[in-house]
């Protein structure tokens, strides 16, 4: 009883206190804001009764964890401290009262959750649920009434976060997630990730394999992941001939990489510092060739997820090329053309000691154009003092490719014609899904119209932009136009209002044929290989590396959507940018039918040893996944093959 009237004090006070009565509803609902002029409430004088607070969408908490909230009970016709039935009339007018006292002086204010209130809430981080925005707990990974909100109101003041903090540490699931946590610390598992990583059920020699890179970079999740799927892949070859255990641990270590800084001078006069990496994953088939990529989320997992990817890539070719990856954490968008250039050069003054035409060929990638090729050739050719082609990119006068840009592209396309043939299908008619609006994605499209497909979609970092009619020339002009300026898609809109264009969006669930996901690593979750299964796609054609989650993966092979993998499709662009290396071809004299045969053909060896090599290794030709198999197991047999022939070196 005490205990409860020292609760009431403690209320009453505060309302004395306090002239701001602040409701919240939920994420990104109104909050409305009571200011009252009076300092003591119109209702001091009532009785208080304790009410349990319930919200419908609230999770079911234990009893320990709910806070009992005291509301003003008028209670008329009492007799003896016990409450005795009201008449309506009367209860009618107190409610009257109540509400009127309720509202009066009341100004709304409108607030919604930001993510930079995860700055703020250093235990909380904003994610998407179910299409709407909740506060999750760093720790239990879960959203609620006691991770959702602030139970003093809005995101408030300091005092009123700290009041948040403590009872979000004291609330009854926080404390069993530490609980967890701690226990499993203590059993000595594998290291925690930052990110989580998908593990598929592996033989004991592969697990073992997999579980000593866990060890050795336990935070490197792109890297783990695109490892992962390889040794899966390749497991039949393990238990053939046990003497590739070696070989492929060997394999996964890459032989070098650099890590350097990289400071530069702003417009301003102000001085920045970013990162830059360059991994020579494998040299065993010859020198090492890859690309450079300028983006904001680029790190040493990135770099040697890409660099490991090449080398697959070249390994599938009939050219001797090793693989590497590279760039910085430098965002050229939003930056002058003198500032590119800054950075650019002085990210080779360091760069430039570890390339050369026997070593390392950089190559064009995210971030990088022939804009940015450029500078980085030119103070190359400073630094070392001659003039070496050893840059891949779209410029005749230190490339030699005019084709280099459509390569890639176009080689995606007729990799697409080449698994339907095998189907009994055509490319005619057929709807396309295409993700991304970049260089890759352009020529995509642009040769999808040629072979008289039908897509429907591409997208920017915003949204995705959809015409049921199907793009034509004139729409894929406009387009290519929009993003030559940088401008949005939804520019589109206003030509062809009939189009429409969704914000915050993938383009997976639009009725297609084929999917092209040509934007970015991981951009397929298990959401949106759901998306892509109920859309009626049957044929997924990576166009950039590992675009989908091992569990969209494992969701794409139980529907029997055929795979062709990244590592297989590019072979239009590996062999044109391996030929443009070899100073005995000159690409300027080639027809456009010449360049397209050229690629067509490389398409079309890649994709027969890739099949050969699965049923090698009892890998059926309707299984889904075939392809995927065959890719690896035949690229890793190539590098395989090297190492033996070198030794242990």
């Amino acid at each position: 009883m005490n205990s409860s009237m020292d609760e009431i004090n403690l209320l009453r006070q505060h309302q004395r206190h306090q002239q701001h009565h602040l409701s919240v509803r939920g994420i990104g609902e109104e909050i409305d804001l009571e200011i009252d002029q009076c300092e003591d409430p119109t209702f001091s004088g009532a009785a208080l009764e304790g009410v349990t607070s319930h919200h419908p969408q609230d999770p079911v908490v234990p009893a320990d964890d709910h806070k009992s909230f005291l509301i003003p009970c008028s209670q008329p016709g009492a007799v003896d401290g016990q409450p005795q039935p009201t008449p309506p009339q009367a209860e009618e007018r107190a409610g009257m009262l109540r509400l009127s006292a309720h509202t009066k002086k009341k100004k709304k204010v409108v607030k919604k959750w930001r993510d930079e209130w995860a700055d703020t809430y250093k235990w909380a981080y904003v994610a998407v649920h179910d299409n709407t925005s909740r506060i999750f707990c760093t720790v239990c990974k879960e959203y609620g009434r006691k991770h959702r909100r602030n139970p003093y109101g809005n995101e408030g003041s300091r005092n009123m976060q700290m009041s948040a903090l403590e009872e979000h540490n004291n609330s009854l699931l926080h404390k069993e997630a530490l609980r967890l946590q701690s226990a499993s610390k203590e059993k000595v598992q594998t290291p925690e990730i930052e990110r989580p990583v998908y593990v598929k059920a592996l033989s004991k020699t592969a697990a073992s394999i997999l579980e000593s890179l866990f060890k050795k970079d336990p935070h490197e999740a792109e890297f783990i992941q695109s490892i992962q799927e390889v040794v899966h892949s390749i497991e039949p070859v393990l238990v053939k001939n046990s003497q590739y255990v070696q070989i492929l641990e060997r394999l996964l270590e890459p032989e070098r990489c650099f890590i350097f800084r990289v400071p530069w001078v702003d417009d301003r006069g102000e001085a920045h510092v970013n990162r830059g990496f360059r991994v020579q994953f494998s040299q065993a088939l010859g020198p090492c060739r890859g690309g450079l990529r300028f983006h904001p989320s680029m790190n040493l997992s990135v770099a040697k997820f890409l660099a490991f990817e090449q080398t697959l890539k070249n390994a599938l070719s009939l050219y001797k090329l090793g693989g590497a990856a590279g760039g910085s954490d430098f965002d050229p968008k939003g930056k002058s053309e003198i500032e590119v250039m800054r950075f650019c050069q002085s990210f080779m003054d360091e760069l430039y000691r570890y390339l050369g035409p026997d070593q390392d060929f950089p190559a064009e990638d995210v971030g990088v154009g022939p804009r940015e090729m450029g500078f980085l050739f030119g103070q190359y050719r400073r630094l070392s003092g001659h003039f070496q082609g050893n840059f891949t990119g779209p410029k005749i006068f230190w490339s030699g490719s005019s084709f280099r840009t459509e390569a890639t592209g176009y080689g995606l396309v007729f990799f697409a014609r080449v698994v339907l043939a095998d189907m009994n299908k055509e490319l005619k008619g057929l709807r396309c899904a295409i993700s991304g609006s970049g260089k890759i994605a352009m020529h995509v499209l642009e040769k999808l119209l040629s072979c008289e497909a039908i897509p429907v979609t591409v997208s920017d970092s915003e949204g995705y932009l959809f015409d049921g009619d199907g793009f034509d020339y004139v729409k894929y002009t406009l387009i290519r136009n929009i993003k030559a300026q940088q401008r949005s898609l939804k520019e589109y809109l206003k030509t062809f209002p009939r189009a429409k264009y969704i914000n915050d969006a993938k383009p997976w669930g639009e009725q297609c044929d084929i999917a092209f996901p040509c934007a970015s690593q991981n951009e397929i979750d298990q959401g949106e290989a759901l998306s892509i299964i109920s859309s009626g796609c049957r044929v997924l054609i990576e166009c950039s590396n590992m675009p989908c989650t091992g569990q969209a993966v494992d969701i794409l092979r139980k529907a029997k959507v055929h795979v062709a993998p990244a590592k297989a499709t590019a072979a239009g662009g590996v062999a044109v940018g391996e030929l443009e290396l070899n100073p005995e071809f000159s690409l300027m004299q080639w027809s456009v039918e010449d360049f397209e045969n050229k690629i067509q053909e490389a398409v079309k060896q890649t994709y027969d040893r890739s099949m050969k090599a699965a049923q090698e290794y009892g890998i059926l030709k309707e299984n889904p996944e075939s392809l995927v198999h065959g890719a690896n197991i035949s690229a890793f047999l190539n590098i395989a093959q090297a190492m033996t022939d070198q030794g242990c070196v």
